[in-house]
């Protein structure tokens, strides 16, 4: 579902990524781990539009998104869940779904059963104002959001930062829901290597703005997976 291959990304004079491939197939959660700056949320950013990359490519279904913007990106079907949520605090959880819209046909302009059923409490809150939920309430409407846009890759990046145990439970078991349909390709970012690696199908390993190392969850342990990360 999505094709990264040979991907160069560059912060003015500073190269950030150097030839990234990495692949992700629909009904799988591909996990994407590293330590901090390696640019795992520069790699999201990238295949979501927000920076342009210098060479390579990105495409999602067979269809090569041309160094696209991100409305573009969307369309083609990228959703991006950011990190820090980014929420419209003076919003409702209502109209913060309905952000979701503007890459939609007007004839799609409506919130899915299927996002509240994911997230419960987010059907009781509608009327709240986005910035008066919870850092988890927050994590979940801004997964929900990017659920509006029908999306064919999920881009996730460390939507377990800051959360509350209960409710990182709730995000997975809604993450393993969606990967079960089998009609998208999740990518996860996160630092939470228990979270990570429960979730994960197929492991990238990032150092240094390049791809270290990909292998299946079922090659690897988990406390083989640790000892890598700590290097």
């Amino acid at each position: 579902m999505l094709d990264v291959s040979d991907l160069c990304l560059k912060y003015g004079q500073s190269q950030i990524l150097y030839d990234v491939s990495l692949r992700a197939e629909a009904g799988q959660i591909t996990t994407l781990m590293g330590n901090n700056g390696v640019g795992k949320t520069s790699l999201l950013k990238a295949i979501a539009g927000r920076h342009p990359f210098s060479a390579g490519s990105v495409s999602v279904a067979g269809t090569t998104l041309k160094r696209s913007t991100a409305f573009d990106n969307a369309r083609a079907g990228v959703a991006y869940v950011p990190q820090g949520r980014e929420v419209f605090p003076m919003m409702s959880v209502q109209e913060n779904l309905e952000t979701g819209f503007a890459c939609l046909p007007k004839s799609e302009h409506e919130v899915p059963d299927e996002v509240f059923e994911l997230f419960p409490v987010l059907h009781d809150m509608r009327a709240r104002r986005g910035g008066d939920l919870s850092g988890g309430q927050q994590q979940q409407l801004a997964i929900a959001r990017a659920l509006i846009t029908r999306p064919k890759v999920l881009l996730l990046d460390e939507p377990t930062e800051g959360i509350q145990p209960n409710v990182i439970d709730q995000i997975g078991d809604a993450l393993e829901l969606l990967r079960d349909k089998g009609s998208m390709a999740i990518v996860l970012v996160e630092q939470n290597a228990d979270f990570a690696y429960t979730l994960a199908d197929r492991i990238y390993v990032m150092t240094r703005g390049a791809i270290k190392r990909k292998v299946a969850k079922t090659d690897i342990t988990k406390r083989a997976l640790l000892d890598e990360l700590a290097l």
